[in-house]
């Protein structure tokens, strides 16, 4: 079967924000005709999976206005610094939601949180060899941040959760199970920090 190329006949702006840009779409079909199709252009995004030297990772909880409640996540943040390389951004991300550093960065995945009508994506890294932030060189937190829970959860147990409904946040449940199955494969198939982006 031949793939047909899907074209982009026309582009109506409909809101332009800080985050994100929304546009409509006249795009050619396979079957022939043309479709209306609303597309969210976001800045794309980073989230950590920190472990420990015993097996223990490190997930938030805040409160997300969109679902109207508090939802378990990992450290994570957009890729709004311009020219700053996914890596540093997840690094600057782990200090400032979880005042942790971490000497040893890898690529886990990258995901398309929802290629439905947005082009976001999020790039999840494996954090190691963590040490704490001074108290004097925290960040201050501010907004949803202020009052954000951090707990230290075993990696197995973090699954468990992700199985028992506990975690429903997409890049938290794509990030954990990657980590485990890294883990259970020995951190074979760990891909180096700067690895090329999607």
């Amino acid at each position: 079967m031949t793939s047909f190329a899907h074209e982009t006949r026309s582009r109506t702006p409909r809101y332009e924000g800080p985050i994100f840009t929304v546009f409509t779409d006249e795009v050619t079909m396979s079957s022939g005709g043309t479709a209306r199709r609303d597309v969210v252009q976001n800045k794309g995004a980073v989230g950590v999976v920190a472990l420990d030297d015993v097996g223990r990772v490190v997930l938030i909880r805040q409160y997300r206005h969109a679902v109207g409640r508090r939802l378990w996540e990992l450290p994570a943040g957009l890729r709004d610094v311009s020219d700053e390389a996914p890596e540093a951004t997840a690094a600057r991300e782990l200090e400032e939601e979880a005042d942790l550093r971490a000497s040893l960065f890898h690529l886990l995945i990258d995901l398309h949180t929802s290629p439905g009508f947005a082009d976001e994506t999020i790039r999840i890294f494996l954090a190691r060899e963590l040490s704490a932030v001074p108290d004097e060189e925290r960040f201050e937190r501010t907004d949803e941040e202020a009052d954000l829970e951090v707990a230290w959860i075993d990696l197995d147990e973090a699954v468990a959760m992700v199985f028992r409904g506990d975690i429903t946040n997409a890049a938290a449940v794509g990030g954990l199970l990657a980590a485990a199955r890294a883990r259970d494969e020995g951190w074979a198939t760990l891909r180096p920090a700067d690895s090329p982006a999607l």
